[in-house]
């Protein structure tokens, strides 16, 4: 599976000058984390902590300093310049030295983006350390066929004014195509900007994280969990009963599983939707990178677009001298001989035969 994420990278990012090399061919890499697996609170778990499950709708731990320096080194934090400060305004996840991929609702309302920046290499805003980097917002590619009503189509591509090099602290999201197995996945995070009260808008913003487990869409979609609200291009994680979920702040924000053989991740949703925070019955609700796996090779330009075919070209006409059929009569036209004849003709071919044998002889 290793060798696939390297030809799934290959297919989607592509060599962009020298910035390529320090990517080393591969995505999806956590060079400064360790197994947290066994580390982040699982909430299905026996030994469940209860703030997972506090009722003030911020079910990404909200409480401790943030991730290490470095843990997701593929998620950026998306923010406005305004005149009151700057704000951190969704998540996204780096694809491509210059491209980032998050979700459309983030700019649905954004009236200009030139003044908006990504904010890279960083866990807390505050403190953002040496590997910190920031691009400005060259243009924002929203999918053509996104509805802000339904959230159908939640995906947008933003291209960086400028390439990043890769670090221990920026790293490549592995985007699957059809052939990975999505739902087998079982190691999966959540990861979101969470501010703390009596901080700037920006600089008391640090990285949060979550364990989560994929939930089956036809339930996710039941009755009694979203009554058919959510796409076939959607994904759904956390947990049925609650208490981990995606909130106010998290939009864009990158769902990552494990690969089941190789140490690596894959970036399989992007923060869509969701009717609360870590609702019973409500978890959240995520674009489904790989449902638009072409779409983004498309709009990075790496495969042409998908063009109707064009009309066949008309067979050249073949003029014989057959004589034509007569109307409502049979394509074919059939010859008889009277059988006497047929036989003298083959009589004298024989003897002309014999005559030229004799000749030659």
């Amino acid at each position: 599976m290793a060798l696939l994420a390297l030809l799934v990278l290959l297919a989607l990012a592509g060599p962009v000058g020298g910035t390529w090399d320090t990517c080393r061919g591969t995505c999806g890499l956590r060079p400064m984390a360790f197994d947290h697996s066994s580390v982040v609170p699982d909430c299905d778990s026996e030994d469940e902590d209860t703030t997972l499950g506090s009722s003030d709708g911020l079910s990404l731990l909200v409480d401790g300093p943030g991730v290490p320096s470095g843990t997701w080194p593929g998620i950026v934090s998306i923010q406005a310049n305004l005149e009151n400060g700057t704000w951190h305004m969704c998540s996204g996840a780096l694809i491509h030295p210059q491209w980032v991929l998050t979700v459309a609702r983030c700019f649905i309302e954004a009236e200009d983006t030139s003044r908006w920046e990504v904010a890279i290499g960083a866990t807390d805003l505050a403190k953002p350390g040496p590997e910190y980097k920031l691009r400005r917002i060259l243009r924002v590619l929203m999918h053509q066929n996104y509805d802000a009503d339904s959230e159908c189509n939640n995906i947008a591509l933003l291209q960086l004014d400028q390439p990043v090099e890769c670090s221990d602290y920026i790293q490549l999201g592995c985007v699957p195509d059809s052939s990975l197995a999505v739902a087998e996945l079982r190691t999966c995070f959540i990861a979101g900007w969470r501010a703390s009260p009596g901080r700037a808008p920006t600089t008391g913003v640090a990285l949060q994280e979550a364990k989560v487990r994929l939930i089956d869409v036809q339930l996710c979609n039941s009755s009694r969990w979203y009554g058919g609200a959510v796409h076939p291009q959607d994904l759904c994680a956390g947990y049925p009963r609650g208490g981990i979920d995606t909130c106010q702040g998290d939009i864009g924000g990158p769902l990552v599983c494990k690969d089941n053989v190789g140490d690596f991740f894959w970036l399989v949703g992007l923060a869509s939707w969701g009717r609360g925070c870590s609702g019973d019955k409500r978890p959240g609700v995520f674009t489904s990178t790989q449902h638009f796996h072409t779409w983004i090779q498309v709009q990075i330009g790496l495969v042409p677009p998908i063009t109707a075919a064009p009309p066949p070209k008309p067979k050249p006409t073949i003029h014989t001298f057959e004589p034509e059929p007569e109307p409502e009569s049979d394509t074919f036209i059939t010859i008889s001989f009277p059988k006497d004849i047929l036989l003298r003709f083959f009589k004298n071919l024989q003897d002309f035969l014999e005559f030229l044998r004799d000749k030659m002889g």
